[in-house]
């Protein structure tokens, strides 16, 4: 029913800064600063991602700079400590790179980077190579969406499949991303089920209704005497 969902491809940035596994760990501080980047995949080969090193990655030189004060378990304590004396993003990166793929839809790269908890993703091929960077920022560009293309595809997609004319008669309305829905409705059991489309919609914020059923068709050629908000 839906149209097809943005993908990593669509919003991802191309232009990335790589380093090899040899690189020092200046240089990779160097680079996270003058890109204003918060982790930097690492490459070997054509591109092929290897790991990534993080601004997490290289604190812990600073951390254990006064020794292991907190008593945590003993198998991070080994790993962190490892990092803290590490002097190349070889040693230092985390490997596998936990990556995506272009095609990959923005609503499962969110849902990686919330589990992992990290604010960027590579983005590879199914060879492994590397194809871009997808950030947090990134994601959180399809609320950037113009308020009536929101809405012309919630008339086209949800609405004019569950709430046909002239069975029911409806007004889409969307600010700031929030959709309304409003009119006459013959079956309002579909409210719930047009409820979790609209909100499948990309840029939508949230969701209301202004809905009135009615027993007669003939009766929803006036939508704006409709009535009972509600939002389920």
């Amino acid at each position: 029913m839906h149209g097809t969902p943005h993908i990593v491809s669509d919003v991802m940035t191309t232009t990335v800064v790589s380093i090899g596994r040899e690189a020092p760990f200046k240089e990779l501080v160097q680079l996270m600063r003058d890109w204003r980047v918060s982790a930097l995949p690492v490459i070997e080969g054509e591109s092929r991602v290897v790991g990534v090193v993080s601004e997490a990655d290289l604190l812990h030189k600073e951390e254990f700079r006064d020794g292991d004060p907190d008593g945590r378990t003993q198998l991070r304590r080994v790993k962190d400590m490892a990092k803290a004396g590490a002097l190349t993003a070889g040693e230092l990166m985390t490997s596998p790179a936990l990556t995506v793929r272009p095609d990959d839809t923005l609503a499962q790269a969110a849902r990686i980077m919330a589990r992992a908890r990290v604010k960027r993703l590579p983005v590879t091929d199914d060879l492994g190579f590397l194809q871009g960077v997808v950030s947090r920022a990134d994601l959180l560009k399809v609320f950037l969406r113009d308020d009536e293309e929101i809405a012309e595809e919630v008339r086209r997609e949800v609405v004019s499949y569950l709430f046909p004319a002239p069975a029911s008669v409806l007004r889409v309305r969307v600010h700031e991303g929030v959709v309304t829905l409003a009119g006459r409705i013959r079956d309002t059991s579909l409210v719930p089920v047009a409820a979790r489309l609209v909100r499948a919609v990309e840029g939508v914020v949230d969701v209301d209704f202004d809905l009135s059923p009615h027993q007669d068709a003939a009766a929803t050629t006036d939508p704006d005497r409709a009535g009972g908000a509600g939002r389920p």
